[in-house]
């Protein structure tokens, strides 16, 4: 079934929502900064069509869904390849290429996921960590109080500051950091990459080294995406569970509620004796009672947020 060349629409209308690839398109990456990824030069479609192809290698390979964070290849043509400092890629097409920076390994080291959690002419260590909560982990981030101020740019003739010395001040009331101080170490892990993807050592307007360290809210002290992926990777389950709950609304066509989460759970356990292969979620989903008894529904209307 999955080997099936039909099955590829899992790729756009089941991953693609999942993982809320729609907001790449409101991401313009700002031109000034990054004449080399806007305007006509726009990286996106090459960003989407990497992501496109590594996913589709994990689901329709019938390989465990951990390797979506874990995996050290990419698909890359000689441009793209170029974008992300990988000069032994030649030609316009797509190819699989092992990746030797491990920081580029699975989801959290892809163009289109990095893009569309920074902002147009700067990362967002928030939005990059609210994306991790809600799509990897399946944990949505409370929604921000009313008339949270934005946060402060640089601005000419003062010194710059890096991203997190902006977050820190703006973070730093008491009743703000009951989200931040979850949310904020996950996007903190990625802040070697820029909105457009391409990896850094030091900041580039503050001009200091970049600071991805942090801790975890069980504790755990992380610095970088090679810690974060590793964290992730450490507890499956969650992750796993998180796929299939969205899994589930797109195969019902509906939202999910309190009342399927046995059967989610059920699901979950199973696939962890088959080392979470996606064909044992798939059977799981269809074997169960609230597959076999659904009803017809709009799948768009389930996945709306």
């Amino acid at each position: 079934m999955l080997a099936d060349s039909r099955a590829k629409s899992l790729i756009d209308d089941f991953a693609f929502q999942w993982l809320n690839v729609a907001k790449l398109d409101e991401i313009a990456p700002d031109s000034r900064l990054f004449p080399h990824a806007s305007g006509l030069l726009d990286i996106r479609p090459l960003f989407k069509e990497e992501l496109r192809l590594f996913i589709d290698s994990v689901l329709r390979s019938d390989r465990s869904v951990i390797e979506l964070l874990t995996a050290d290849y990419t698909f890359l043509n000689e441009r793209l390849a170029m974008h992300y400092g990988i000069e032994n890629v030649k030609g316009g097409h797509f190819r699989r290429v092992t990746l030797e920076n491990t920081a580029r390994y699975g989801l959290l080291g892809k163009g289109a996921i990095l893009n569309l959690t920074a902002n147009p002419n700067r990362t967002s260590p928030v939005l990059r960590g609210a994306w991790i909560l809600e799509r990897l982990l399946g944990t949505p981030p409370a929604p921000p109080p009313p008339n949270v101020p934005t946060l402060a740019e640089n601005r000419p003739g003062q010194k710059a500051q890096t991203v997190r010395e902006r977050i820190e001040q703006h973070r730093s009331k008491p009743t703000c950091m009951g989200c931040h101080g979850v949310m904020d170490p996950l996007g903190f892990a990625l802040e070697n990459f820029d909105t457009v993807g391409q990896y850094h050592t030091r900041d580039t307007q503050a001009l200091t080294p970049i600071d991805s360290s942090g801790i975890l809210p069980d504790g755990t002290a992380i610095k970088g995406p090679d810690d974060l992926r590793r964290a992730l990777a450490a507890r499956p389950d969650q992750f796993v569970q998180a796929l299939t709950e969205n899994l589930l609304t797109y195969a019902l066509g509906r939202s999910i509620d309190y009342r399927d989460m046995p059967a989610v759970r059920k699901i979950v356990r199973g696939a962890e004796a088959d080392d979470y292969r996606f064909e044992s979620i798939v059977l799981g989903i269809i074997s169960s009672d609230a597959f076999r008894k659904r009803e017809a529904a709009d799948v768009s209307q389930a996945f709306a947020k």
